[in-house]
């Protein structure tokens, strides 16, 4: 009799390993079958709402805020000015400086802001030779494009001071010139309500301001700058913008002056 039930005995336990072992291989799969149902049932991600078109500038009072000679350690507070209230503005870029803060360039361009050339070393290209403008402009362009992946279609002569050479160089490199029409001297003074002042009674429909972000002065004057302009009605554009799109390459522009009808209700 011992011999049937040793027989029988090792059956049942042949049996039950064999069970054992398909249910351990079911397992971790049975896991990953949960797991997918869980991830297919998670709620998607809300879409991105997309930014709404720019206001059109032949009927809104639209003005250009810009910002030269940075970026500096100042132009992050300035960012953080303009992002609270939704405005998006033009920055003339200084090339050593963007060499020095390549972050900063990244976030003006990550947050909307136009990026534009302002030579490497504030030189006055208006006397330069072909040869210099020609360095002092692509070195500017290399350093935005390495820092943001932006290639810039405009740039503004330091101090305002252009030439024919400099009309031809840019028309060959495809860059607009972009003067101003509003100048509060803010690098003079560095007197933020000074500044306040001065742009506030000087702004009109079409106008390109000027100012300095490298001056904490004027960075703290942007914030009543914009509140006082946009409690009469004014739009904030890129220079871009204001112009309704790119720009002719070797032209100069100071204002949207060109007879179209600007402000209209």
């Amino acid at each position: 009799m011992d011999g049937p039930n040793l027989v029988r005995r090792g059956a049942a336990a042949v049996l039950a390993i064999a069970v054992c072992g398909g249910l351990s291989t079911l397992g971790p799969s049975a896991g990953r079958v949960q797991f997918a149902v869980a991830q297919r049932s998670s709620p998607p991600e809300p879409a991105r709402a997309p930014e709404p078109p720019p206001p059109d500038c032949t009927r809104a009072k639209c003005v250009a805020l810009t910002f030269d000679d940075g970026p500096a350690a100042s132009t992050g507070e300035l960012l953080d000015i303009l992002a609270a209230r939704r405005v998006k503005a033009t920055f003339f870029l200084i090339g050593k400086n963007v060499a020095e803060y390549p972050e900063l360039v990244r976030r003006e361009h990550a947050a909307g802001h136009e990026i534009a050339d302002h030579s490497y070393s504030h030189a006055n290209l208006g006397r330069a030779s072909k040869k210099k403008i020609r360095s002092e402009l692509t070195r500017t362009q290399d350093a935005i494009r390495r820092a943001s992946g932006v290639t810039p279609t405009m740039l503004r002569p330091p101090y305002g001071s252009t030439s024919r050479r400099l009309a031809e160089v840019t028309r060959e490199m495809g860059l607009a010139q972009v003067l101003w029409t509003v100048d509060p001297q803010d690098w003079d003074s560095r007197d933020t309500e000074d500044v306040e002042r001065q742009v506030l009674a000087a702004a009109k429909p079409g106008y390109i301001v000027l100012m300095h972000d490298i001056h904490r002065t004027t960075v703290r004057a942007v914030p009543k700058i914009i509140d006082r302009l946009a409690a009469q009605g004014y739009e904030f554009v890129t220079v871009s913008e204001l112009f309704g799109g790119r720009l002719t390459p070797g032209k100069e522009y100071v204002q949207r002056n060109s007879g179209e009808p600007q402000g209209l209700p």
